[in-house]
């Protein structure tokens, strides 16, 4: 008797252990929504889209998915991601007015990641979109690491507004191009820091001139590729805060894509990005992301949405190797395991909406490790969660996340077009 009631004791103490915290399959589904029907404040003007991996076919399809629902809903026109400003104009060049082709604008931006068929998909299918809109759509990349668009950006004002000028600086920026700035010296990078404040002072110095000849917008991007080379400069000579400081220059660039785009009368916008980028709490050691510079910046007008994954294979890059090779990862941290039995692959959770179940609220207010892969990954990385995860709260990085249940590789493009 007395064993019998221990077992029925210990029994009940295990339900509650185990019931703790936890959420059954139909209350799960009750906070479950299609990306298409993805509900946000009426305050919102910027909206985020993380990605756990760099090298998932459904992360890159969101880009478009979402933002498509994004013109539907929220009448947003302006797509930024996280891509060379430069290059992101040959993008916009292409899907306003069919310059060159998508593979062509595509590879323009010099990042593999992107040389893929599901990047190409998007930017035709903006290109087509923007065929028939009474109101465009415009596109902007918000990164700095790379000099050959910009540069040719800057050079053509010049030689729309000043000859001299423009013989002179193409001279002095020759030897500054994609191919040839990781082996530039700490001598030649001062040097050209100096050259790039010299080019910002004539822009600035000469402005009522130099409108004079050509318009407001042509100038303003004049002087934004000059302020990109001066950044993608800096991080140059900044190994040790090359990260920190790459996050500043992010959300600068977004800033400035918002104030010229009010300007248009446009007064929304989308941003895609790596989580890392998105999320509003500097998850990473030593690191403030750009989320958390926009947090700061627009407060509730910021609205970061994560993705998470619980069976993926990914691409990316093994340097060690020298190759782009496939990797495989389960994970099962504790949002994920809520959602595992829902039926659609691919589902967004609101974490307002979520709050209202004791169960959910506890559980994406409490630490856990999430993924955060880059474009970078060994095998060997599997060794140990803490080389692809970071440790953070959902609802206080994001404000709602798209759970891709089984997600798939994307496949590079090595040919040029």
């Amino acid at each position: 008797m007395r064993f019998a009631k221990l077992f029925l004791a210990a029994g009940i103490l295990l339900t509650l252990i185990t019931g703790c915290g936890t959420v059954g399959i139909d209350e799960a589904e009750k906070y479950v929504t299609r990306v298409e029907d993805i509900d946000v404040p009426d305050d919102v003007t910027i909206f985020g889209l993380g990605e756990a991996t760099h090298g998932n076919v459904e992360f890159q399809e969101l880009k478009k998915n979402l933002f498509e629902a994004l013109i539907k809903n929220e009448n947003v026109r302006v797509f930024v991601l996280e891509g060379d400003f430069g290059a992101g104009q040959q993008i916009n060049d292409y899907i306003l007015y069919g310059t060159g082709t998508a593979k062509e604008a595509v590879f323009a931006l010099d990042y593999g990641i992107y040389k893929t068929q599901q990047m190409i998909d998007l930017v035709e299918w903006l290109h087509e979109y923007n065929e028939t809109a009474d109101e465009k759509i415009y596109f902007y990349g918000n990164d700095m690491q790379r000099y050959d668009a910009s540069k040719k950006g800057l050079l053509a004002f010049y030689e729309t507004v000043n000859e001299e000028m423009a013989e002179k600086y193409t001279a002095q920026l020759q030897h500054v191009s994609n191919d040839t700035m990781r082996n530039l010296t700490a001598e030649q990078l001062e040097e050209l820091d100096g050259i790039i404040d010299d080019i910002i002072t004539d822009l600035q110095s000469n402005e009522d001139e130099y409108l004079a000849q050509t318009s407001q917008q042509f100038y303003a991007f004049a002087l934004q590729y000059a302020n990109v080379m001066r950044q993608r400069t800096s991080l140059l000579g900044n190994d040790k805060q090359y990260t920190m400081l790459r996050d500043e220059y992010l959300a600068e660039n977004v800033k400035w894509i918002v104030e010229f785009e009010a300007q248009r009368g446009h007064d929304k916008l989308f941003i895609s990005a790596h989580n890392g980028h998105i999320e509003k709490t500097s998850a990473a050691f030593g690191y403030k992301s750009m989320g958390d510079y926009l947090d700061e910046m627009y407060g509730n007008h910021y609205f970061a949405i994560g993705t998470d994954f619980i069976n993926n294979t990914f691409q990316a890059d093994n340097k060690g190797a020298n190759k782009r090779e496939n990797h495989t990862i389960h994970n099962s941290d504790p949002f994920v395991k809520v959602f595992s039995e829902v039926e659609s692959n691919i589902f967004y959770v609101d974490f307002e909406l979520a709050s209202n179940s004791k169960e959910l609220a506890e559980i994406i207010s409490q630490k856990q490790r999430m993924p955060n892969i880059g474009d970078d990954f060994s095998t060997w990385y599997k060794s140990s969660k803490k080389l692809y995860t970071l440790e953070m709260v959902p609802n206080e990085a994001y404000d709602g996340m798209i759970i891709v249940k089984e997600a798939t590789p994307t496949t590079v493009i090595e040919s040029n077009p």
